[in-house]
């Protein structure tokens, strides 16, 4: 049986955090006259600027959407014969060895691009500690809620590992922080004066960081693949949640979507805010 083994240079998982952080370092030269990241945050948000950031962070697409792949993968053994396959075969990193180096890597970095852009952000220069010091905490308390909730996911499931290792399988933690860190990256980004090619391609880097993270797992035999798409969606709803309830400025027109009764069922209201 032929193999076909695409060899990675040594840095090339860290190619994207690179690059996210260096259009993020580079944008920090640009005049800001505001809004800064974190000068809006908030401790006291309000129960319905809670729920609308809850609702909001269930409908996001990358929270939804790997959920519902993560369920589909239940479907006649398609997660059990994905994981066998992937850490016998490590197409893309050639050993569970390198995957395992590679996820471990990756995470690390995922953290640190949040870090650093959060550093480069604009920020006024009487304030800039008390701005900074007010972002940091609302990232820090979305990295411990989903360092906990993972940790308790994985207490209640007790999920065998693809090569019963253990059994704290689901969801994957490397998944869910390598999740959140690029999504509230991805949020923090927003605060910066980019052209639409350099945002473009910092997302696109955000989202192969996250996504390389989880393949790393599975093939480093750690997880099944619905182990690194619930951590996903678990990250991505965290991140989303607190940008929205603690961190986001209210800028102008909202949108929100609320349930109501409405007869004999429920009816959707979307009132539009100025």
């Amino acid at each position: 049986m032929s193999r076909t083994v695409v060899a990675l240079p040594r840095c090339a998982h860290k190619f994207g955090a690179c690059a996210v952080l260096a259009i993020a370092l580079g944008a920090c030269t640009t005049a800001s006259e505001g809004p800064y990241w974190g000068a809006d945050a908030t401790a006291t948000p309000g129960w319905d600027r809670i729920a609308d950031a809850a609702l909001k962070a269930a409908l996001d697409p990358f929270t939804w959407a790997p959920a519902v792949a993560a369920a589909a993968l239940q479907i006649e053994d398609l997660d059990d014969e994905i994981a066998d396959w992937a850490n016998d075969e490590t197409p893309l990193f050639g050993s569970r060895e390198t995957a395992a180096d590679v996820s471990d890597g990756l995470q690390a970095a995922s953290v640190a691009v949040y870090v650093g852009t959060g550093l480069a952000a604009p920020a006024p220069g009487d304030d800039w500690l008390a701005t900074k010091a007010k972002g940091f905490a609302v990232g820090a308390a979305a990295l411990a809620a989903t360092f906990g909730t993972t940790s308790l996911l994985k207490e209640t499931t007790t999920r065998d590992r693809p090569l019963n290792q253990d059994d704290d399988s689901f969801p994957s933690g490397h998944a869910s922080l390598a999740s959140v860190s690029a999504r509230m990256t991805h949020e923090t980004l927003q605060y910066y004066d980019l052209p639409r090619g350099a945002r473009i391609a910092a997302d696109a880097g955000l989202a192969g960081l996250a996504l390389t993270t989880g393949w790393a797992r599975v093939e480093a035999g750690k997880h099944h693949p619905a182990d690194v798409l619930a951590g996903a969606a678990l990250g991505n709803f965290i991140a989303v949640f607190a940008t929205e309830a603690f961190l986001r400025r209210d800028f102008g027109e909202t949108v929100a979507l609320r349930a109501r009764s409405s007869g004999d069922g429920i009816a959707l209201q979307v009132s539009v805010a100025y």
